[in-house]
């Protein structure tokens, strides 16, 4: 017999993540990768290199395959038609993954669905963001609708001039030569949460517990599973509107929803609004991998294959991962004797990357029952593979 083969595009640390569960199921992990000695391609042994965005090369990595995943969303949609015309299936499909690549696109369907989100419009050009923010405060969240992430493409306009490359953007989005804008409202958030659900093409879904996500300069740095103190009804709808996402949008896979979470100013359970979506495995669920029964990942192939959803119960009463932002080492791994020596019952996981300012270059994974000791656990770990002495945050 031959086992299933999942073809996934992109060579980064969540097609590397994939590695571990795929071979655990027996399933064929075909990886393409931007580079031979990339993230993914130290861990995947059948990793042909090409772009996203070549049909050719994309063509040949689901030749025999069963199926055609993502570990990013920046594959376009020729590229997918092709595919969909070989009669290789893609999960997510085309319909449902344009609205991860498309911030415009996004907002518009889910306001359709009626899932909350902050107030927001499109934006022609410098004009309609003046029109915007002048509606709240002189203050705005401008983005752009493709290519943003981990802050990337996202400017906070304060009341003042705007600033120059917004005005930049503006007239780039005008002119047709730059990618569509869109402006949202300034939300006074009191924490960024999280949730991830999986859907498999049958419809099953399965949701792990709404996590607290720690932002630091736009870039998730630490994740507290599940999230402290949230209210039973904020979770609640938190989850629901997960559901409703990915059952709207039709996604098929694991789909991240982030989320902003906002105070009821008449004392009820707090509210939430949806601030991004990825439609993939993603940060705030590599806690899974350690502190789910079932991980992201698992969960990920097990969904785009169709095969029976696993558990998603946590394993502790507290999880926290501690994301490896950047080292002053050469390599984070000459910080692994002292970090396990120190903590036993740290989790380390690095990506194989070479080391630059601020680059995600691993996370580290502690669970416990007292989420103090467990949160100073991990950030002291993370800390010593940043090469920081003593361990400090």
């Amino acid at each position: 017999m031959t086992p299933p083969t999942v073809a996934v595009v992109g060579g980064g640390q969540l097609a590397r993540m994939m590695a571990a569960p795929a071979t655990a199921l027996g399933l064929h992990l075909r990886v393409l990768v931007e580079s031979g000695d990339g993230s993914a391609a130290q861990a995947v042994v059948d990793a042909p290199v090409g772009e996203a965005g070549d049909v050719d090369a994309v063509l040949a990595l689901v030749d025999g395959a069963d199926v055609l995943t993502f570990e990013h969303e920046h594959v376009p949609g020729p590229v997918l038609a092709a595919v969909a015309a070989r009669g290789v299936p893609v999960h997510p499909g085309p319909d449902a993954l344009v609205h991860a690549q498309d911030k415009v696109v996004m907002r518009r369907r889910l306001t359709e669905l009626g899932v909350p989100c902050p107030r927001w419009a499109p934006v022609a050009d410098l004009a309609d963001l003046e029109a915007f923010r002048g509606a709240d405060g002189g203050r705005a969240v401008v983005k752009t609708a493709r290519g943003g992430y981990d802050g990337k493409g996202v400017r906070v306009v304060d009341a003042g001039a705007v600033p120059g490359d917004v005005v930049d953007w503006c007239a780039a989005a005008a002119a047709g030569t730059g990618p569509a804008l869109l402006a949202e409202e300034l939300v006074p958030f009191t924490r960024e949460l999280a949730v991830l659900v999986a859907r498999t093409p049958s419809g099953a879904t399965a949701v792990w517990p709404v996590v607290e996500s720690v932002q630091r300069d736009g870039v998730c740095a630490e994740v507290v599973a599940p999230a402290p103190g949230l209210d039973p009804a904020t979770a609640a709808e938190a989850e629901r509107v997960a559901r409703t996402v990915a059952d709207g949008l039709g996604v098929t896979g694991v789909l991240a929803v982030e989320l902003f979470e906002v105070a009821d100013p008449d004392g009820g359970a707090p509210r939430v609004l949806v601030n991004e979506l990825a439609m993939r495995p993603h940060n705030s669920g590599h806690w899974t991998i350690d502190g789910s029964v079932t991980s992201q990942f698992e969960q990920h192939l097990r969904a785009v294959l169709d095969l029976p959803l696993g558990d998603v119960a946590p394993v502790a009463r507290w999880t926290v991962m501690a994301n490896v932002l950047g080292s002053a080492l050469d390599d984070p791994t000459e910080a692994l004797a002292r970090v396990l020596g120190a903590d036993p019952g740290a989790r380390v996981h690095l990506y194989g990357k070479a080391v630059r300012p601020g680059r995600k270059l691993g996370h580290v994974t502690v669970s416990g029952d007292d989420l103090d000791d467990v949160r100073a656990r991990a950030r002291t770990a993370a800390a010593l593979l940043r090469g920081e002495d003593g361990g400090t945050a």
